[in-house]
């Protein structure tokens, strides 16, 4: 019998967003946990269509251990977004002025970083599931009222993501450098970055109506 300190470790992670959309299905957002869910975030990263997220290469062992070293932080958060029970994407948030892009721009009260990678194409593509599942993303994003502007930073040869960002509204303030971060827990190399805006303004008169936040 394993200690009980172990079962509850073990325990599922309770979801911390929930919504159902009409025509769609039901969103839901869990925090990562690194020992569950090192399997299935190795098999995305690992893909050739995933070398802009950097973890080409890494074994599941280093994609765990990454991800416990953000699930120690409280600036950084991951999520594992499943629809109808089914894992379609990997969502990140971060404190800006706690990560290396603070360098690269003026950080405002009430930014907040964002990345995304959404799961392989299995079965037939859905007409509109990008669109639609970003939307519970930004609503996600914008839940608190203190988030005042989203900030994306993905990598300028990633022409798909910088597309994306325009269609849902993210304003493009031009290109970056991320200096490179070299610690003993880990590295991260240079990288020339599209800097890119989305304020609650501007979400908010987008928003179709009675899907923006109370």
């Amino acid at each position: 019998m394993r200690p009980e300190s172990t079962a509850l470790a073990t325990a599922p992670r309770a979801d911390v967003f929930t919504e159902t959309v009409e025509d769609f299905g039901t969103v839901r957002f869990t925090p990562v946990d690194p020992e569950a869910d090192s399997a299935v975030l190795h098999a995305w990263v690992a893909e050739e269509r995933a070398e802009f997220w950097g973890m080409n290469g890494c074994s599941r062992e280093l994609v765990r251990e990454i991800y416990e070293d953000v699930d120690r932080r409280d600036t950084h958060h991951a999520y594992l977004v499943r629809l109808d029970d089914e894992p379609v994407a990997l969502f990140q948030t971060y404190q800006p002025q706690e990560d290396r892009v603070s360098e690269c721009y003026e950080v405002r009260e009430g930014d907040i970083g964002v990345h995304l990678m959404l799961a392989p194409v299995t079965g037939r593509p859905r007409p509109g599931f990008s669109r639609i599942l970003v939307g519970s993303l930004l609503r996600f994003t914008f839940r608190d009222p203190a988030v005042r502007r989203a900030v994306g930073e993905p990598d300028a040869r990633n022409e798909k993501a910088i597309a994306l960002l325009g269609r849902i509204g993210f304003v493009r303030q031009g290109e970056i450098t991320l200096p490179e971060v070299d610690l003993p827990e880990f590295h991260l190399p240079a990288k020339r970055a599209v800097l890119a805006f989305l304020d609650r303004p501007e979400w908010l008169a987008a928003a179709p109506e009675g899907s923006r936040p109370s």
